[in-house]
């Protein structure tokens, strides 16, 4: 049985006992997961344990599946690659995202310049998408998916195909953003220094199956930062990966 955008209170999405197949390969195993309202949750694993389908399974893209979906209103995704609308501005881009709201379209422009002012790139909002540098096109494709205020944020490897620069310049956006919108966030993720940075709790998913879960001691440090308890959270999630250090 799936139940899609049920409201909880406190929880921004859970999944209760989901099985999923593909063909005769089960890809996810009886997975039981929340995400918290105002919470950071990180799912890390190996390529193949089937973190992307939990994603797809709480975006409402899978529906062959079993076991329960509960989504506090429609959830919003942003990806690795930022899959950008060549041909449209960057504010038609972050528009994008309402279009299911039905606002009329000056409303619609005014939103796409609050979220690109968000990300400090309220001077692009005319530009073409190639014309963006790849931070600047991620920030963009982080406005587009928080433009309709979600209470539930997918990030799938949003800042994988970053500079490492860079990358600590996102992070230091999401946790901006996070902490003045207070949406649940999901990120999937393979780099466990990533997780252990942002999330409150980390997840590790091994051939479709949550096998382990840890709260992180305290999460949100400055990013690049380091802690005693942030390198102890990084080395139990590395053995649990199979990583002897």
């Amino acid at each position: 049985m799936t139940v899609t955008s049920e409201r909880k209170t406190g929880v921004a999405a859970e999944l209760r006992h989901i099985d999923k197949w593909y063909g005769e390969h089960q890809v996810l195993r009886d997975v039981s997961l929340t995400v918290g309202a105002g919470e950071i949750v990180a799912l890390v694993g190996r390529s193949g344990s089937g973190k992307s389908t939990v994603l797809r399974v709480l975006a409402g893209l899978s529906q062959d599946h079993t076991g329960e979906r509960l989504v506090t209103g429609p959830p919003a995704l942003a990806f690795q690659e930022p899959r950008l609308f060549p041909w449209r501005t960057v504010r038609t881009n972050v528009g994008y995202g309402l279009t299911r709201s039905r606002l009329p379209r000056n409303e619609v422009t005014t939103r796409a310049d609050k979220a690109l002012a968000d990300v400090g790139l309220a001077d692009r909002a005319g530009s073409w998408p190639l014309t963006l540098s790849g931070g600047q096109a991620q920030r963009v494709s982080l406005a587009r998916a928080l433009v309709a205020q979600p209470q539930l944020l997918l990030l799938d490897e949003p800042f994988g195909a970053l500079d490492a620069l860079t990358r600590l310049s996102m992070h230091a956006l999401l946790l901006q953003l996070w902490r003045i919108h207070g949406f649940g966030v999901l990120l999937v993720t393979h780099d466990v220094n990533e997780a252990v940075a942002l999330a409150d709790r980390v997840l590790v998913l091994e051939s479709g199956e949550v096998v382990f879960e840890t709260e992180i001691t305290d999460p949100r440090r400055p990013p690049g930062g380091t802690t005693a308890s942030a390198e102890r959270h990084r080395v139990e999630l590395l053995e649990q990966l199979g990583v002897q250090l």
